[in-house]
This record gives structure tokens, sequence and C-alpha cells, in this order.
């Protein structure tokens, strides 16, 4: 049985200080992600850029187990489109999450199966609700690292494969200075 724990929040760096395990997502394994195929080749041919990291605290992966981590998004755009995660459903799809705005300015886009989609801002303080059935993938919109806790169900699982297939139907994108969301040309249904 899981004994009672707590963990702790760098707010000054935005990641989780104890943390049981790193993942690094490099721009090499983001390879189709992102809208600009030229420029991404480009720039993965000059340098293999960290584009986030998450750091994550360890639970059992089981069903009444909730999950912690903290990602941290790097500031950086191939050509126009912010930096982002990957994005997933969950495999359990009717499992829930929730982000909590640490440090940075970013925003997340959700999407279901039938291509809705919705799109809102996070900054230090924004709590944003991951409804079942939605696949969801966070950006960075800022100058900055942007960091935001995700909470979630520890058996949820996360489907990444989906993503890879379809994407997502909105890109992010920078335009006059600021964020917009624009139709994805490769997204398909």
């Amino acid at each position: 049985m899981l004994e009672p724990f707590v963990s702790s929040i760098d707010f000054s760096s935005g990641k989780l200080r104890d943390y049981d395990n790193k993942l690094d997502r490099k721009l090499s394994s983001m390879l189709g992600m992102f809208a600009d195929k030229d420029i991404f080749d480009q720039m993965l041919a000059k340098e293999d850029s960290m584009v986030y990291e998450v750091f994550e605290k360890e639970v059992p992966e089981q069903s009444g187990q909730l999950a912690h981590a903290v990602t941290v998004i790097h500031p950086g755009k191939v050509g126009n489109e912010y930096f982002m995660t990957k994005g997933h459903f969950h495999v359990k799809e009717n499992n829930a999450e929730i982000y909590l705005g640490i440090k940075g300015n970013g925003g997340i886009i959700m999407q279901n199966k039938e291509g809705q989609s919705s799109y809102y801002p996070i900054e230090p303080g924004t709590v944003a609700y991951v409804a079942p059935y939605w696949a969801h993938r966070t950006v960075n919109t800022g100058n900055v690292a942007f960091s935001f806790l995700a909470i979630y169900p520890a058996d949820a699982g996360h489907d990444y494969g989906s993503i890879e297939q379809i994407g997502f139907p909105k890109l992010v994108v920078e335009q006059n200075s600021h964020p917009e969301l624009v139709d994805n040309p490769k997204f398909t249904r």
C-alpha cells in the first residue's frame, strides 16, 4: 500500500523538485508534429533543441491513484508555430485531467474525436479542466519557459498514436505578434 507523501514545485524554475521520472522531448522526437516540415528539417539539421520536459512523481498505475507531473515547454517556434507537447487522448478515454499554470504563458488546445476543438490561454494560476474523451496539447506562447502541473488518474494511459495519425484540427501560431488559432492543413478525421 502506498503511503501518503508530499512533493513540491520550485516556482522560480517552474519544475517539480522531487520528481521520480523525467521525460525529455527534443525536436527529433516531434517528427510530424509541426505543420512546416521543411523548416522543421532545417532546424533539426542545425540542433536537436529541447522542446519540453516532464517531471513526474511516481505512483502505482492503478485505479484510484492520482498521478501528478510538471511539464516545462521551452520557448521557441517551428516557422510561426509555437513549441508544444505531442498531445494525446487517454487510453481510458473516460478519464479527465486538471492543469494548473505555474510559470510563463501558454495555452491548451483540446479536441474530441468528432473534430470539435477548443483553446484556452493559461497563465500562472489558471486551472484548465480536460474533460473525458478530449485529446489535449499545450503550447508555449511566450518568450520564457511555460510550465504547468498536471493531475490525472494514474491508470489513464496516454494514446499519442491517434494524434500522430490525425493531428489536431487547429494550430496555434504567431500572427501579428500574438497567438492565433488557424486550421491545420494536415488534419484528417
